[in-house]
């Protein structure tokens, strides 16, 4: 696959027409645009697995899978149920269809999925927890059908919400589809991350900085980083083919947060409300494609 693209190519990198040359010692001084094997440059300096026709749609498989999980599972969301519940829905309609839920035994996880409540902000391990009316929950889905991975979540509310609840889902939502807007060749991640940090911090919220999005799709998490703050026009340049998951995770209050005994669960330190959204996306030409399409 070579396109020819506007991307950073330092001098004493290897020269991305394949020459075997130092860039500074081959066409540091050409003017024309350099044909540049994407899928060979961006593998070899930043990590990333650009993914092809047929593996994005393996990933697009396992995304129609993962929002009929979340469907199901928000029928049954309501104050009595318990989180464990909540995560017996999702693991049996997800082995029903063939799939594996990815979270199930990785690094020593527990559960099937992640369901989190009120200021748990990720990582909320299905237990005994019954949902009360007022509460909102994260719920955090990830499938693997025939070897492909796909990531969503969104936040729900419980019965009847507060003030803040409605305030902390609106923020995250708009955060989430400003970080979208960034999402096209020629921007980088950079963007996504200053989009959606702007947003929050005008609304006197805070952005979680020690979770971020990630590359998926051959794997549950893959290059690149894809962090919920940053600065305009730094990080790696988007290009077609990169997939990944954008998924701000934003605090009625302060940013800070600790993680429970349980080494999984993280809640905010000063007992604040916390909301996300997520969805897994391909970069394609002109934009993007959501693989995981949640009506956020």
């Amino acid at each position: 696959m070579k396109k020819t693209v506007n991307i950073k190519i330092g001098r004493n990198e290897d020269c991305p027409c394949g020459s075997g040359k130092k860039y500074k010692k081959c066409c540091e001084g050409i003017k024309k645009p350099i044909q540049v094997n994407l899928e060979k440059h961006y593998k070899k300096k930043y990590g990333i697995h650009l993914k092809n026709v047929e593996q994005i749609e393996g990933i697009r498989k396992a995304g129609i899978l993962v929002v009929e999980t979340h469907k199901l599972a928000e029928q049954y969301i309501k104050p009595g149920i318990s989180t464990n519940e909540i995560n017996d829905i999702i693991h049996e309609h997800t082995i029903k269809n063939g799939a594996i839920p990815a979270p199930l035994n990785y690094k020593g996880y527990p559960k099937s999925a992640c369901v989190s409540v009120n200021d748990v902000i990720c990582h909320g391990i299905p237990g005994d927890l019954i949902l009360q009316d007022g509460d909102i929950v994260n719920v955090d889905i990830t499938s693997i059908l025939d070897g492909y991975y796909a990531d969503s979540n969104q936040t729900l509310f419980v019965g009847t919400p507060g003030d803040d609840a409605k305030k902390i889902v609106q923020v995250v939502r708009d955060c989430f589809k400003a970080g979208m807007s960034m999402v096209k060749p020629g921007n980088t991640i950079g963007d996504i991350g200053w989009a959606i940090q702007d947003h929050a911090e005008k609304n006197n919220c805070s952005v979680v900085r020690e979770f971020i999005g990630h590359g998926i799709g051959l794997d549950f998490h893959e290059a690149p980083q894809v962090p919920h703050f940053g600065k305009k026009g730094s990080g790696v340049p988007l290009v077609p083919g990169m997939v990944f998951t954008v998924e701000p995770m934003v605090n009625l209050g302060g940013p800070r947060l600790y993680i429970l005994d349980d080494e999984w669960t993280a809640v905010t330190a000063d007992g604040s409300l916390s909301a996300q959204f997520e969805e897994t996306i391909v970069v394609t030409e002109d934009g993007y494609d959501s693989l995981t399409p949640m009506g956020i």
